[in-house]
C-alpha cells in the first residue's frame, strides 16, 4: 500500500471532527450545562466558537449566556463531562486509523494541532491510543493567534523539522481549512456531520475533499 499524495513529508491534522468523531458531543454537553440552568440552546451557536482555544470558548459562552459561574467553574463542569464522553464514546473518523498507520510505513511524519485542551486531549488517547503515530502535537492554548491563523500547523512543522509547503493539513471546519492555507500548506477537508451546511465553501477553499481516508491510501 501507498500514500496517493504526492511530495508530502508530513501530514498534519486537526483533533475533533477530523481525526476523532467528536463534534456532536460538544453540541450535547452545551446543551445539557444550559437546560440545567433553564437557558434555551440555539443552533447557531458551534459555529460562533469554530477554532476558538477551549478557555476561549469557555469565555464566550459565559458572556454569551450571562452565566454567573467564574471561567474557571465552568471549564472544570464541562471538563468533567467531556472527560467521560472522549474517554467512553469517541471513535475514529472513517479510515483515520489505517491512514496513519500508513504513513508511519511510508515514514511520513505526523501532526496535530487542536483547539482542545491536554487533559481532553489525553482522554481521547486512554480510549483510542493514536499518540504513537504522531511527533509533534500541539493546543491552540500553547501559540499566540488560534485558528484561522496558522501558527498552530506552523509549529507542528518547525517541532518535527519540514518546511510548510511540504505539508498537508486535514481540517473539518472552514477557520482550520484557513489556517492551514495561511500556513503555506495544502489542505484537504474532512466530512463532518456538523459541518456539512459549509461544505461546498469547504470543497471551494481546500485543494480537496474525502469522508474517509481510505480514498488516500492506493493498494
Amino acid at each position: 500500500m501507498s500514500i496517493k499524495i504526492d511530495n508530502i513529508k508530513a501530514a498534519l491534522f486537526d483533533m475533533d471532527g477530523t481525526l476523532v468523531d467528536s463534534m456532536w458531543m460538544w453540541g450535547k454537553i452545551d446543551v445539557e450545562v444550559l437546560s440545567k440552568r433553564n437557558i434555551p440552546y440555539y443552533s447557531g451557536f458551534q459555529s460562533e466558537i469554530e477554532g476558538m482555544s477551549y478557555k476561549s470558548t469557555i469565555e464566550y459562552m459565559k458572556d454569551k449566556f450571562g452565566l454567573r459561574e467564574s471561567v474557571e467553574e465552568l471549564m472544570a463542569e464541562i471538563h468533567e463531562m467531556a472527560i467521560d464522553k472522549y474517554e467512553r464514546e469517541v471513535t475514529f473518523k472513517p479510515g483515520a486509523l489505517e491512514f496513519l498507520k500508513e504513513c508511519r510505513k511510508s515514514g511520513i511524519l505526523c501532526g496535530m494541532s487542536t483547539s482542545n485542551s491536554r487533559e481532553l486531549l489525553n482522554a481521547c488517547e486512554r480510549n483510542l491510543h493514536f499518540m504513537e503515530y504522531f511527533d509533534s502535537i500541539r493546543t491552540t492554548d500553547e501559540v499566540e493567534n488560534s485558528k484561522p491563523f496558522p501558527d498552530c500547523y506552523l509549529l507542528n512543522a518547525a517541532d518535527i523539522g519540514v518546511r510548510p509547503e511540504d505539508c498537508v493539513v486535514f481540517e473539518d471546519i472552514i477557520p482550520g481549512i484557513q489556517a492551514g492555507k495561511a500556513a503555506g500548506m495544502r489542505v484537504f477537508a474532512v466530512a463532518d456531520h456538523y459541518s456539512k451546511d459549509a461544505e461546498s465553501e469547504k470543497k471551494r477553499l481546500s485543494d480537496g475533499f474525502i469522508t474517509d481516508y481510505r480514498e488516500l491510501i492506493s493498494i
